[in-house]
């Protein structure tokens, strides 16, 4: 008798342990990234801190979250994912719990902005996009939805228990409830998160019978020096800037404006916090369907015509909301919340396909950047949406800015070079 051929003895491939435990982890990531729009009002009414001030701790921390993005790729190219995301989870921990020792704004910017900003952005999406590239050859886009639904199932999870806890409770005890979850995920990166295929000698999931165990290339650049090479390479194909420009606006309408105003601008309306709350985790319900059946179609439709479609779509929701938002909830804001849920984060994987396509092997590196134009949009949002806020008593500027913006990148991503550039590797 022969022994059973090691594809016979295994009946799940690596690909999707690894794929489950880089799902758990951008899940325990998650748990902030909710937090600040169900905190804000608790905040602001017991320490008299104003809107504009919280908004600027938000802003610095959705800032640093995009511009570490990039070099976090390059940093996992160069030191492996497990230790660079295991580092990623214990800072965000560090800055939840610190935060509650705050008794000044600038407290709150140097935890909530610095030290999460740097702990969730040392993974962001990137982190999907890596282990998709990695480890599956088919199904790449399918994963890359699944992935990226982490985020939205962890404020599915954890927006409901934070305004209920700042509500009834107290919001330290939100933030610490954060941090004990952040640090609960490190050992499973520890133990089930691996670099590569190579690593177990195998191949990733859906390659040629016929191919070769290959690890990735480890470049002899340093990381920060690499992104920025690639930036400078990239910065000079009108591609990039196409690209940047749209996922731009995709930051500031969904993690800037929604992600951080939504709760206290329903609140404004007279709309209950946790009611507020139940809603922003119901578009967390539908992030998730979005973005998978947005990966699915990842695989079989053109991803510029993905993204005009959803930027289009986005933007009649905003052009809506003013009229919506009400002191009860109505049947038109449960559409408003179906709509945008479904949208929410789509655009992340025609985004990184077309980053991978256009632009080869630097494309991981590249879409850091151009995540980073997704949290510069998305900072922008949440400071001037405070601001307006503060100087008019109404969001309705905000929700109407907004709107014509995406229609801008609906436009735009349209329009995006279907001509792969040609760009060095040296």
């Amino acid at each position: 008798m022969t022994a059973p051929s090691p594809s016979r003895r295994r009946r799940i491939h690596p690909a999707w342990i690894v794929a489950a435990v880089a799902f758990l982890a951008l899940l325990g990531a998650a748990g902030f990234r909710s937090a600040p729009s169900a905190l804000m009002v608790p905040i602001e009414q017991e320490l008299g801190w104003s809107r504009a001030e919280l908004s600027i701790a938000v802003g610095v921390n959705i800032l640093l979250f995009g511009l570490t993005a990039p070099f976090a790729a390059a940093l996992m190219e160069r030191f492996g994912l497990r230790r660079v995301v295991s580092i990623a989870l214990v800072l965000i921990a560090g800055g939840a719990a610190l935060s509650t020792l705050s008794t000044a704004p600038w407290m709150l910017v140097a935890t909530w902005g610095v030290l999460i900003g740097l702990g969730t952005g040392s993974m962001a999406l990137v982190f999907a996009a890596l282990v998709a590239d990695r480890w599956f050859v088919r199904r790449r886009g399918l994963i890359t939805g699944v992935l990226t639904a982490g985020s939205a199932t962890g404020q599915l999870i954890f927006l409901p228990i934070v305004a209920r806890v700042a509500t009834d409770a107290d919001w330290r005890i939100a933030s610490l409830i954060i941090a004990g979850i952040a640090l609960a995920v490190v050992p499973i990166v520890a133990i089930g998160l691996r670099d590569s295929p190579a690593q177990l000698g195998m191949t990733p999931y859906g390659s040629p019978a016929d191919a070769l165990p290959v690890f990735p290339p480890r470049s002899p650049v340093d990381p920060a020096r690499r992104a920025v090479q690639v930036l400078g390479r990239a910065a000079r194909v009108r591609t990039f800037w196409a690209l940047f420009a749209g996922f731009a606006i995709c930051g500031a309408t969904t993690n800037g404006l929604i992600g951080t105003h939504f709760i206290p601008g329903a609140h404004d309306v007279g709309m209950p916090e946790t009611t507020a709350a139940a809603l922003l985790a119901v578009v967390g319900i539908f992030d998730v369907a979005g973005t998978i059946a947005s990966g699915w179609l990842t695989d079989r439709v053109n991803p510029r015509i993905l993204l005009a479609v959803y930027y289009a779509g986005r933007g009649l929701a905003l052009l809506l909301l003013p009229y919506l938002l009400a002191s009860t909830v109505q049947p038109p804001v449960l559409i408003f919340v179906v709509v945008y849920g479904l949208d929410w984060v789509a655009t992340v994987p025609p985004t990184a396909a077309l980053c991978r396509e256009l632009f080869g092997v630097d494309g991981p590196v590249v879409y850091g950047w151009v995540f980073a134009a997704h949290q510069l949009g998305a900072a922008a949002a949440a400071v001037v949406a405070g601001v307006i806020r503060e100087q008019s008593g109404t969001y309705t500027s905000a929700w109407f800015g907004a709107a014509a913006l995406c229609v801008v990148a609906a436009v735009v991503s349209a329009g995006i070079s279907r001509r792969r550039m040609p760009l060095p590797t040296t």
